[in-house]
């Protein structure tokens, strides 16, 4: 299997009211997080990238019309956690993670990918930061009132 690329996305899934949508790790039970997830090829679109894992992982369709991806501009730099670094090159530490979000109606259809996560729940916003394992996404949640 090949190596992953350190450069991914995040997707911060919401409702208009900062309900938040989060994923919990089939690898890791008690680990929640947002969508997330490697570029697939060095010469992927980020958004291209973002919307894909969206679908992937939750089975939401970005159509551009009503349920729109938008790009935070925003990259974090992290060091990534040593459980995962064997997915990915000799010596690589970090990773930089693209920032997105979508607003979706309260009562959308989720339908995640087995492999990958095995539970989702609906929180609002700041609960939902609380909850993630991980400090940026818990960081992109608390920033999403901003980005609306």
């Amino acid at each position: 299997m090949p190596y992953k690329i350190p450069e991914s996305v995040l997707v911060v899934i919401h409702t208009a009211d900062l309900q938040v949508l989060l994923i919990e790790r089939a690898d890791k039970p008690g680990f929640w997080q947002s969508v997330t997830g490697s570029l697939d090829a060095l010469d992927e679109a980020l958004l291209g990238a973002a919307t894909r894992e969206l679908h992937e992982e939750t089975g939401i369709v970005a159509d551009g019309q009503q349920i729109v991806v938008r790009d935070w501009q925003l990259a974090n730099i992290y060091t990534i956690y040593p459980v995962w670094r064997h997915r990915y090159a000799p010596g690589v530490t970090e990773n930089t993670e693209h920032v997105f979000s979508v607003q979706v109606p309260r009562d959308i259809a989720i339908t995640l990918a087995p492999r990958e996560h095995i539970n989702y729940q609906w929180l609002p916003y700041l609960e939902a930061a609380d909850r993630c394992f991980s400090s940026s996404n818990a960081e992109a949640i608390l920033q999403l009132p901003r980005h609306l």
